[in-house]
């Protein structure tokens, strides 16, 4: 049995192994480092079996472009080792940092991910809420939801990820 936790440093070379063995380039791995060591407010956690870390999932912040000021996390990676796909990690991954994002004041989280995964979550196609991404991806992948009521209603403009994005 797996349980979820805020990262931790022992972590570390868990998470780099998750990543290295969900993805086929090094890209998300990397990414991971790189936010953790430029971006301040991140939510990173882990699930853990065995004392083994089998996932992790990354939240840090974005910026929508028309309410720079707007607590929104952006949802980058999350990876599960494969031997311990489809067994609910990335589900209990998901779930637990969105109610983190909650706890530290986010009120809206984007993705770009699996059209047909995210939405069990809450999150339906960003284009709904007027909003748009700074990279060049199909309406379907890029998702939004809001954490609190209404967060994103009124609102509308491009979201942009942290620069780290654009250097790995």
């Amino acid at each position: 049995m797996y349980s979820i936790r805020n990262e931790r440093p022992e972590d570390i070379p868990g998470i780099r192994h998750a990543n290295a063995t969900a993805f086929d380039t090094a890209t998300e791995m990397d990414l991971v480092d790189a936010l953790r060591q430029q971006v301040r407010t991140l939510v990173s956690m882990v699930a853990v079996e065995n004392d083994a870390v089998v996932g992790h999932i990354l939240f840090s912040p974005v910026t929508l472009s028309s309410h720079p000021d707007l607590a929104v996390m952006g949802l980058a990676p999350m990876a599960v080792v494969p031997e311990r796909q489809r067994h609910g990690i990335g589900s209990a991954l998901v779930r637990a940092g969105l109610d983190e994002c909650r706890r530290l004041g986010a009120v809206a989280v984007v993705v770009l991910g699996h059209a047909e995964y995210y939405p069990r979550f809450g999150f339906v196609p960003a284009s709904r809420f007027s909003l748009v991404s700074e990279y060049d991806v199909p309406d379907d992948v890029f998702m939004a939801m809001e954490l609190e009521p209404a967060a994103l209603q009124g609102k509308s403009g491009t979201i942009k990820y942290d620069a780290v994005f654009a250097t790995v």
